[in-house]
């Protein structure tokens, strides 16, 4: 969690351990934005799956040494590491893995395919990919699942080679979201629905990753997720305007329009 939100959205006092607990009664799903940094452990995930309603999701941002470092190339043991640190840990609470590409990383059809028929599409696919992790995760690999459930994947680019049709046919074919990402007019806007969900950031209405989001520009948007609901998509919807905490407040205005609002 964010250290600015505390004394703002996070009462004054409330224990850093409980901030999750306090956030998972106002808001019905978080994006895990650790997980891009570094690989997490088994016993986080456990730790935040106890901690959080039944019907809570999480969605888990993949490693950016798989997006940033190794840019999609030759992920295999990469993405084993990965999937064996601990994601399968959330059980019925795992959402969508959010893989997010440097703006400097131009379209590569063919590079863009591997990596996505790489994905595991099943928690059961996720397990037996993750028992080949190499030796960094020994002793440390969650290479189990608890039941077999679908995994869905989006994908959030940010260079304007992907203005591409051959980019939408793609995520497709693989049946991933194509990310909706409002960056302040920072990164091209790929507005796209290819796959049986929707996975929108919101970072930032004017500035980005600060500015919040005006009444009017909230009813634009909960318009929007009522038009993807009732065209059967699953919608998935994360606020990143957090630099001056705008994003949690944001979030329960728009489920509030929605009529989805979480009781403390």
């Amino acid at each position: 969690m964010y250290p600015p939100w505390r004394g703002v959205f996070y009462p004054k006092g409330l224990p850093h351990r409980r901030e999750l607990e306090y956030i998972s009664r106002r808001v019905n799903s978080v994006e895990i934005n650790g997980s891009f940094y570094s690989l997490q452990r088994p016993e986080s995930y456990q730790r935040w799956h106890d901690m959080v309603p039944d019907d809570f999701v999480f969605s888990v941002k993949g490693g950016r040494f798989i997006t940033h470092m190794k840019r999609l190339r030759d992920a295999d043991t990469v993405l084993a590491n990965f999937f064996a640190s601990g994601l399968l840990a959330l059980g019925p609470k795992l959402g969508p893995i959010l893989w997010q590409t440097p703006a400097n990383l131009p379209f590569d059809p063919e590079v863009l395919d591997q990596f996505l028929a790489a994905l595991p599409r099943t928690t059961k696919q996720a397990a037996a990919l993750a028992a080949k992790h190499d030796e960094r995760l020994e002793g440390r690999a969650l290479t189990e699942t608890d039941a077999d459930r679908p995994l869905r994947h989006a994908l959030e680019v940010r260079h304007p080679g992907f203005a591409n049709p051959a980019f939408t046919r793609l995520l497709s074919d693989h049946g991933v979201a194509c990310v909706i990402a409002d960056t302040a007019g920072t990164w091209p806007v790929f507005d796209q629905v290819t796959a049986d969900f929707v996975y929108v950031r919101l970072h930032g209405d004017e500035e980005l990753y600060a500015s919040g989001y005006t009444d009017e520009a909230l009813h634009r948007w909960a318009d929007r997720i009522r038009g993807w609901s009732d065209d059967g998509q699953d919608v998935f919807v994360y606020f990143d305007n957090d630099m001056k905490v705008k994003a949690p407040g944001d979030a329960m205005k728009l489920l509030d329009l929605l009529d989805l609002s979480q009781e403390p």
